[in-house]
């Protein structure tokens, strides 16, 4: 399935230099990130946690506010677990990358995904770029009823 992309990088922070404006950089940092955004993605796709794993450090979270309106979470072995305990994606569903923010060697990050067993998603990651390569360090999450 395409990906849903939208980003605007400037070259440098903000001058009185026009010219550089419209300049994109972080190409390459962009399309890394999309590769690991896309391990999640199948992984959730295939409900198998062994796919999305590489996207992951080994100490990453992950978070959510339940309808209590309680804070929830902690290891992201916690989402390998239910991935490959309870989680079975309906033939319908769909995701898309909306958004990815880079500074440096930091990102952020939006996937919206829908009609999972009737539920949507919308999660947020933050990246961060180790040794050289983009990982994904925490998952926020928030989970509605599918229209």
């Amino acid at each position: 399935m395409p990906l849903a992309l939208t980003i605007a990088i400037l070259e440098s922070p903000i001058s009185n230099e026009s010219e550089s404006m419209n300049k994109p950089t972080y190409v390459p940092e962009y399309n890394a990130i999309v590769e690991v955004l896309s391990k999640y993605n199948e992984g959730c796709k295939q409900a198998r946690s062994s796919l999305m794993k590489p996207a992951f450090s080994e100490q990453a979270t992950m978070f959510s506010v339940g309808v209590d309106n309680k804070l929830s979470g902690g290891a992201i072995q916690n989402l390998f677990d239910g991935i490959d305990k309870d989680f079975r994606p309906s033939p319908e569903a769909r995701s898309a990358i909306v958004r990815i923010d880079i500074a440096g060697t930091a990102a952020s990050a939006r996937i919206d995904t829908n009609d999972v067993s009737g539920f949507c998603f919308t999660d947020f990651f933050h990246l961060l770029k180790v040794e050289g390569k983009w990982t994904v360090i925490s998952k926020i999450f928030h989970t509605h009823v599918a229209p």
